[in-house]
């Protein structure tokens, strides 16, 4: 009766241990098809970063299709790209406050605003217009080449998305 009431304990043990093992192995963000990314940099004086998910292209048509043109879109994937300042910036001519932001887009074949939004720590599609701090317009381009995986790069004079056969450079200066 003893043997069998320890060998119940050690088999609902060695269960509570596998099932929070696999528990632990779904918050490894690193594993998602779409992982976690940061880019960062100095514009100014101002220390600038994006932390974003990064989806891959994998044989798809991005924009107009997979991202539609006019409708918001988390400008990454899972949670909510996120875009962080230390100091008071102007994007594309208009004042930002120093803070973390949530970043959103609403991409255009011509032009996308650029939005940052007050709620920083949100699922990606959560967006609610009420809670932006800023809207600015910017003109996308043609990439110089395929980037298969959605990247952010902080350096002079902004920041710039890329993805698929697409750049969106966004001017970042810092107040003086």
């Amino acid at each position: 009766m003893k043997n069998n009431h320890l060998f119940s304990s050690l088999l609902l043990l060695m269960l509570g241990l596998l099932m929070s093992a696999g528990a632990l192995a779904q918050d490894d963000k690193a594993s998602r098809p779409s992982p976690p990314a940061t880019a960062s940099g100095k514009i100014g004086q101002a220390n600038v970063t994006i932390n974003y998910s990064s989806p891959a292209v994998k044989g798809r048509t991005i924009f107009g299709d997979r991202v539609p043109y006019g409708k918001v879109w988390r400008s990454g994937a899972n949670e909510a790209t996120t875009f962080e300042v230390d100091q008071a910036v102007t994007v594309e001519g208009k004042t930002l406050p120093a803070g973390k932001y949530s970043l959103f887009t609403i991409p255009g074949e011509d032009q996308w605003t650029v939005i940052f939004n007050k709620t920083s720590d949100q699922w990606g599609t959560q967006y609610k217009e009420d809670q932006d701090a800023l809207r600015v317009t910017a003109k996308p381009r043609k990439a110089a080449s395929m980037q298969e995986r959605l990247e952010y790069q902080v350096q002079e004079p902004g920041f710039v998305l890329r993805w698929e056969n697409l750049e969106l450079p966004v001017s970042v200066k810092a107040k003086k």
